[in-house]
Formats: C-alpha cells, sequence, structure tokens
C-alpha cells in the first residue's frame, strides 16, 4: 500500500493529540511524549508500505508508539517524585541541593490539548487518566503492566487487541492487568480530582487559585496558608525535601520563597488536569519578573490538599 506523505499526514492528524497522553501517561514527561510520538509518527511513516490493513491505522499507531515508550522505559527508568526518595522533611533542617541526575516526572500543560470524549468501556476518564496522582501511580508499576492498564483501562482496548499491540498472550495481558489494578488502587486517593473539582465547583476552584495568588503576591503567608487543608503535601522537585502538614509547610514558605524581600507574580493555568499556577519571581539583576516555575493544585476537603510545583522555567514556556 503506498501513501503519499500529505495524504498520511492529513490521516494521522486526528490521531496524535491521542498519541501523545498515551506517550505521556506511559513516559511520565511532555517533552519524552512529544519527542515518542515524533519517532512513531515518522516510524509509521517510514513501515506505512508494510501496513496492510489487518487492523485499524489507529491500532497500528499505538502499537508503534507503545513499543517506542517501553524502550525509552528501559533506557530512562521510572519517573520519580520527592515522595518516592523518603518521609516528609522537617522544615528545620533546611534543604539540601537540587538531585539533577535524578529523572523527575514533570506536568503536561492542559493548553493545546485536544481532549478525547472518554471509550465506553474505559475505566477511566481522560482526563483522570493524567491528574498527577494517576502518572505517579502508573510510574510505579512495571513496564508491562503500565502498558496494559493504560491500553485496557484509559484506551478501552480489548484483551485479544492489546495481547497483539504487546505481541503476548491474552492469559499474560489479563493477569498484568490484575496486577496493575492493584497497584494502581493502593496508590490512588480514594476520590480523583475530576470527581473533587466538580463537587467544589467551578467559581469556587477559581476562587480559591485567585486568593492563593493574590496572597502570594503580597507574601501573606497567613492567607496562604488559611486556603491549605490541615494535611496538606508541598513538593518542589526537583528538591527531593517535601513538607506534610500546614505548620510545617507555613515554616518553610515563611522562610524560603516568602522571606522578605522577595517579589512574585503568579498566573493560573490549568496542568494535567488540575488547577495551578505559573510563577514568576523578581530578578533585581535584570529588572524583570523571570519565569520560576509551575505549581499543580489538588483540592479536598478544608482546601488544597496538594501542590507540587516544578521549579524548572522551561515547563513554563509551555503555557504561553
Amino acid at each position: 500500500m503506498t501513501i503519499a506523505s500529505d495524504q498520511f499526514a492529513e490521516q494521522v492528524a486526528p490521531l496524535r493529540p491521542g498519541l501523545l497522553l498515551h506517550c505521556y501517561r506511559m513516559l511520565g514527561s511532555s517533552h519524552d511524549a512529544e519527542d515518542a510520538v515524533q519517532e512513531t509518527l515518522l516510524r509509521g511513516w517510514r513501515g506505512v508500505d508494510r501496513f496492510e490493513g489487518r487492523s485499524s491505522l489507529r491500532t497500528w499507531l499505538y502499537t508503534v508508539a507503545t513499543n517506542v515508550c517501553l524502550r525509552e522505559i528501559e533506557r530512562r527508568g521510572r519517573r520519580l517524585v520527592p515522595v518516592d526518595l523518603g518521609p516528609a522533611a522537617d522544615p528545620a533542617d533546611g534543604m539540601a541541593a537540587p538531585i539533577t541526575e535524578t529523572v523527575w516526572l514533570g506536568p503536561l500543560p492542559d493548553a493545546g490539548i485536544t481532549w478525547e470524549s472518554t471509550p465506553t468501556d474505559a475505566v477511566y476518564e481522560q482526563k483522570e487518566a493524567v491528574e498527577l496522582a494517576f502518572i505517579a501511580a502508573l510510574q510505579g508499576l512495571p513496564a508491562l503492566q503500565r502498558a496494559v492498564l493504560v491500553l485496557r483501562d484509559v484506551l478501552a482496548f480489548s484483551a485479544a487487541e492489546t495481547a497483539e499491540i504487546l505481541e503476548t498472550t491474552v492469559a499474560s495481558v489479563t493477569s498484568a492487568l490484575a496486577r496493575a489494578r492493584g497497584s494502581v488502587k493502593a496508590a490512588l486517593p480514594e476520590r480523583s480530582q475530576q470527581e473533587v473539582l466538580r463537587e467544589v465547583g467551578d467559581r469556587q476552584v477559581r476562587a480559591t487559585v485567585s486568593a492563593f495568588i493574590a496572597a502570594w503576591e503580597r507574601s501573606d503567608v497567613d492567607a496562604v496558608v488559611a486556603l491549605l487543608a490541615e494535611d496538606v503535601e508541598m513538593s518542589m522537585p526537583p528538591y527531593a525535601e517535601w513538607y506534610r502538614g500546614r505548620a510545617d509547610v507555613r515554616a518553610f514558605i515563611a522562610e524560603r520563597p516568602l522571606r522578605p524581600g522577595r517579589r512574585w507574580r503568579g498566573q493560573p493555568v490549568w496542568v494535567n488536569g488540575q488547577p495551578g499556577v505559573e510563577f514568576s519571581v523578581w530578578d533585581e539583576r535584570v529588572g524583570a519578573f523571570l519565569s520560576h516555575g509551575v505549581s499543580v493544585f489538588s483540592f479536598g476537603a478544608g482546601g488544597i490538599t496538594a501542590f507540587t510545583t516544578f521549579l524548572d522555567p522551561r515547563f513554563v514556556a509551555a503555557y504561553g
């Protein structure tokens, strides 16, 4: 079968957003996911003459993408979050240098994402399946289990289709899925952020994020802490330290980011299907606010239950 390049590009264009989300779920990095999609489409184009139509173009490209991701996982290993490295830190102990050699889980900007409708047989909604907690739980799975769970419970491929994609048996798929479901269920909170956000309501979510930004910009530690749940968790990869509870988070932000003399600007964004803030900090040397990082919020009873700040200005560029 011979397909012109423009014809191939036209056929795969509707599939590209879904392939990007699939690769992000597998790899835990938007940068790696973009690279994996590019490699998938290149391999697809080079192999299009060998595609005999025995499966749909969608299934064929997801087969290529999954195998590209499995090779990347084998090369790079799992991506981590600070909680993987040890217990909550004591803010009185200070902070060690950032751990740059660790491969950290990265955020996924919502900007520009086309959300597909959730397949009827899927276990997880499309946005549920990119929440930070879900992506972190996936990273804790062996590569095969990760692929099986994403293909079956997120994309709703059948057991037979999944076995064909992974070049294994239906029995192996069924066994891997059972183990993966057990591990993910144990790692995830009782309710997804999509459920919680619907309950809280869009107006209240936006009001809370706006209040957080306003309090942060005026370095009002008490006002920030008032928006947090009692058992809030705060982390800041690439730093290994993370903090739990209002008192420890308060002590940390008063000593570090909101110490006297620092000036901040923030704007609301959506990240991993969750509300967040893109932060900039004033740099006296250049006389301007410079990109600092992106925070992702989780909501629950009592306010913000977690916020993860990715301290890498590269992420900010993705939010425009």
